[in-house]
């Protein structure tokens, strides 16, 4: 179990070097993506080329890091690619940057500081809608970016993490329910929903134990189903009760209402509130890379 040890280094990285300055390899695969997309999404078999879309996109990714893997090996490698898939520092800068624009009262700089992480529209949001996606964003990006990437990283190595991001970063660029992306978008979809479905469970547990454990698992138990995502529900419903907040409801995407249910029973939340779901996540890191070393530490005496 020493292989474990990776996980806080990986977490230790991404603390001290933030992402990459210069160049993410993420920005050029996102440029890949656009391109696929534009040629590949036409036609009356929509479903067919978006699978075969990604796998052009992710087979040959993973598939080059396995092989690397295989002939380098070491745990350099899985370190590397899993502080290149962690989204923790960037995840709490954004987050940051919303919170201080809201208690700067800046209303103008937190929509637009909240529209970088969220895909509703935020040109007219209040104080307080701009609170609750700001909470939202940093409780799902939580799962997506940090905990199911830790999750892959220790399940997996270089090869499952990687796997991870690629197909996170494809459902997050089609994965929408709209006329362009419906069809071309569902196996992306489905793959991330199944990437998503065990580390999203974990990211709940978490939540709730870094949290107020009860209100967030009577939540998880009562709401979850109710949210459109089966993966963001139970991360969302966890988040809000172990926040003791009032999450969801109806909001504008793209120009149209989209019905949501409400998630947790406490308040609505404030600026301040942007803060604590940040440290809400910082909170299920720290027990995520204790665990991780103590187990670590532990399989190095048994050698």
């Amino acid at each position: 179990m020493s292989f474990l040890l990776i996980l806080p280094l990986a977490l230790l990285l991404d603390l001290i070097l933030g992402e990459p300055k210069r160049f993410h390899p993420l920005v050029g695969f996102g440029y890949l993506v656009e391109r696929a997309e534009q040629l590949l999404n036409r036609g009356r078999c929509r479903i067919g080329w978006g699978l075969l879309a990604w796998t052009l996109l992710v087979v040959p990714c993973v598939m080059g890091v396995y092989l690397l893997d295989q002939w380098l090996g070491g745990w350099w490698l899985s370190l590397f690619f899993g502080w290149l898939a962690l989204g923790w520092q960037s995840l709490r800068q954004h987050g940051r940057w919303v919170a201080e624009a809201l208690l700067a009262d800046d209303l103008a700089a937190a929509r637009t500081k909240l529209g970088w992480i969220v895909s509703r529209d935020t040109a007219a949001l209040d104080t307080a809608a701009i609170s609750r996606g700001g909470v939202e964003s940093v409780l799902e990006n939580g799962s997506d970016a940090v905990f199911a990437a830790l999750f892959w990283l220790a399940l997996a190595g270089a090869p499952g993490v990687v796997l991870y991001r690629l197909s996170n970063t494809l459902d997050a660029m089609w994965g929408y329910r709209n006329q362009r992306f419906e069809r071309f978008g569902k196996w992306a979809a489905r793959v991330d929903d199944g990437l998503n479905y065990f580390p999203a469970r974990l990211t709940a547990l978490t939540y709730a134990l870094a949290g107020a454990f009860m209100p967030a698992l009577r939540a998880w138990r009562l709401q979850a189903g109710q949210w459109y995502s089966p993966n963001a529900g139970v991360v969302m419903a966890a988040g809000a009760g172990a926040l003791r907040l009032q999450l969801g409801g109806d909001a504008v995407y793209h120009g149209t209402v989209k019905p949501r249910p409400t998630l947790g029973d406490g308040a609505a939340p404030q600026a301040a509130d942007v803060q604590r779901s940040i440290q809400l996540v910082d909170r299920g890191v720290l027990l995520w890379g204790a665990t991780a070393l103590l187990f670590g530490l532990a399989g190095l005496a048994t050698l």
